[in-house]
């Protein structure tokens, strides 16, 4: 039986995966806004498209690049602390 405390325990470990997995594409995708933004205010280009698509290609080529540290946090997370809760282990 999983005490509150464990419990408690898996959920904080969850978040703190999901956000360290999470944080490269956001990152990137702010500081992509954040040019972009700039770029339309100096220039008065207000272009739909202009925002969109290079935001979608910096996240696309982050998410590229960092596929392998994500896929690795994410099993590290699951070998580590879940598949030990189900098999009933500590």
């Amino acid at each position: 039986m999983l005490t509150e405390s464990a419990f408690y325990d898996v959920m904080r470990e969850g978040l703190w995966t999901a956000f360290a997995i999470s944080l490269p594409i956001l990152a990137v995708a702010l500081f992509a806004g954040l040019v972009v933004g700039l770029f339309q205010a100096l220039t008065s280009i207000q272009e739909m498209t202009l925002t969109f698509v290079p935001k979608l290609g910096a996240i696309v080529v982050v998410f590229w690049v960092s596929m392998g540290f994500m896929s690795q946090s994410l099993s590290a997370f699951f070998r580590g602390t879940l598949i030990p809760l189900i098999t009933g282990g500590s």
